[in-house]
């Protein structure tokens, strides 16, 4: 369930923050979740980032003001190309870095 109406209960000790380093993500999460896609992270959500607007992100997001977390597996345009699939409905993710 989102934060769309208020704020998901976690049972986190009060004043915890989800702020892990670029090596904890890798380690710690993204690891784990390639090698079994079950997998799952009390605050990490996860989201079909083709079907989600950048606005609807905040209410799917597990916790977090200003940064948020999900796992979201990379669409391609093409079923037999690399170039990846930015499409949304009402427009498009912009590439900043390296695909």
């Amino acid at each position: 369930k989102g934060r769309s109406g208020g704020t998901v209960s976690l049972n986190l000790p009060p004043g915890f923050r989800f702020h892990p380093s670029d090596e904890e993500i890798i380690t710690c999460y993204l690891t784990h979740k390639v090698r079994d896609y079950n997998f799952t992270a009390v605050a990490i959500g996860e989201v079909d980032i083709n079907k989600s607007e950048p606005w609807e992100l905040p209410s799917k997001a597990k916790m977090g003001e200003k940064e948020w977390y999900f796992y979201c597996l990379k669409d391609r345009k093409y079923p037999t190309g690399l170039k990846a699939n930015r499409a949304t409905e009402a427009g498009y993710w912009k590439a900043t870095g390296k695909d």
